[in-house]
């Protein structure tokens, strides 16, 4: 659960905009969206493979 500081002195918008930065550090919306449907480990790890070969590919030191 996520809890703000809420101050007198802050306004309903500085603390939506403090709720908002927390729960984007915290991960809750990213982790919601993964399980929105369920994807098995077989392919989460093909993912996985696959796009740390592009990253290699794109921002790798190539030998030439």
């Amino acid at each position: 659960m996520i809890i703000i500081d809420a101050r007198e002195s802050d306004s309903i918008d500085k603390a939506l905009k403090k709720y908002k930065k927390k729960i984007e550090r915290a991960g809750v919306l990213k982790q919601l969206r993964g399980r929105r449907h369920f994807i098995k480990k077989s392919i989460k790890r093909r993912q996985e493979v696959m796009k740390a070969a592009y990253k290699e590919r794109m921002y790798g030191t190539s030998a030439q």
